[in-house]
């Protein structure tokens, strides 16, 4: 088939929702990806931040391999060796707690939703997020998420759900009530442009949450499973939240989610309050455990601030020629260029030019790349992002 064959299929048969780039992808390894004219990409963006490991890694792809031909699903009635190594993996990874599995970060956060409103009882239903948050697209997720954007049409949502600015303690507390259970957002923003909060909001939050009874719950669907260079992003600060969820790197590209919840807040989900057919799915969590152990046997988390450092110096210097790069921030492979002039034009032409970047906010060029990309293709994404920022420079000019 030709690209324009796949598109014409798409126009006929699948549900036009999302924003397609005009790339038909067939093939993928590590940082590169090959379209079906055989075309070669870049990928700093892979998998949306899911594929933190680089497309395809060797041992994800053999494990799966493994896998498939032994067991590759029974219902949770059952127990499988499989999930039990995983929830150990993840506990060892964090606070001690446990955990349930789902299929998506969405998911999980729905499953800390509701275990949260559980675990508060009668009258205390109300949980606070914050501005510029994405927790994910089914209704209470999207219900928890603070962008209006994200709810235009969907109305009414789903009550409870508290707004405030992000990085703001003040602001938080003013908003608990006797009616407050939780307090929910990402310890760095993601969608929201890479917004990394000062040094001392989490603890902040953190004791705030003690003084009122509430649980602390941190959306680390992005931020989790190394891609700051800590198994996960509130290990930056010298706090314990109640409940953490994950995504995305989880599975390095297989679709699996999880929640990790301390002993006593998990023990409120008693067997029928809280399911999911496909969660802990054996052939995805032999992904996930594969991914976790690679991250440990090979290093990787070491690797997440060497490569960051490089990518930073790179951005900073480029900010140094282009006067419309605002700001260079970063939280490990969690990577913003903030501009003064809108991205889409930018990630368009680095994609015509073989890479792959994302724009998040209008004006956020924002990098996820993996922790096994070499310093070879980070020298040639950056040849290719200062093309692509050139012709943006020039248009200014001539405007």
């Amino acid at each position: 088939m030709t690209s324009q064959e796949v598109f014409d299929l798409y126009g006929r048969c699948v549900i036009g929702n999302y924003g397609r780039l005009p790339v038909v992808i067939v093939k993928a390894q590590g940082s590169q990806m090959w379209d079906i004219e055989g075309k070669r990409y870049l990928d700093l963006f892979p998998g949306w931040g899911c594929s933190l490991l680089g497309h395809c890694h060797p041992r994800v792809v053999e494990a799966i391999r493994e896998q498939v031909g032994r067991l590759i699903h029974v219902d949770n009635t059952f127990y499988t060796v499989e999930q039990g190594r995983l929830a150990e993996l993840l506990s060892k990874h964090s606070f001690g707690g446990q955990c349930f599995f789902s299929n998506s970060g969405a998911e999980a956060n729905e499953g800390a939703i509701k275990l949260a409103r559980k675990r508060a009882g009668q009258g205390r239903y109300k949980i606070i997020t914050m501005e510029k948050s994405f927790h994910g697209r089914t209704f209470g997720a999207m219900s928890a998420t603070a962008q209006s954007k994200t709810h235009a049409g969907f109305e009414p949502l789903l009550p409870g759900f508290v707004y405030v600015p992000f990085n703001d303690v003040d602001a938080v507390a003013k908003a608990i009530t006797d009616e407050t259970a939780a307090i929910m957002f990402e310890p760095v923003q993601g969608e929201g442009g890479v917004n990394i909060p000062s040094d001392d909001y989490l603890p902040k939050i953190r004791e705030l949450c003690d003084e009122h009874n509430l649980l602390l719950i941190l959306d680390e669907v992005q931020t989790g499973v190394g891609r700051t260079g800590k198994w996960f992003g509130y290990q930056h600060s010298d706090i314990e939240p109640d409940i953490v969820t994950m995504a995305k790197a989880l599975g390095n590209g297989a679709p699996i989610g999880a929640i990790i919840a301390q002993p006593e807040v998990a023990s409120v989900f008693t067997p029928g309050s809280h399911a999911s057919t496909y969660g802990a799915n054996c052939l995805v969590v032999s992904a996930a455990i594969a991914t976790l152990e690679t991250i440990e046997s090979e290093g990787l988390l070491d690797r997440v601030g060497q490569i960051s450092a490089d990518i930073v110096d790179r951005a900073r210097a480029m900010q140094q020629r282009f006067g419309f790069i605002e700001e260079v921030r970063a939280r490990g492979l969690m990577i913003a260029i903030q501009l003064s002039l809108p991205g889409a034009a930018i990630v368009s032409s680095a994609l015509d030019k073989g890479l792959r970047i994302n724009c998040t906010q209008g004006n956020v060029i924002r990098l996820l790349p993996a922790m096994t990309i070499t310093t070879q293709e980070v020298d040639e994404a950056f040849e290719i992002m200062a093309a692509a920022f050139a012709e943006s420079e020039s248009k200014l000019v001539t405007t």
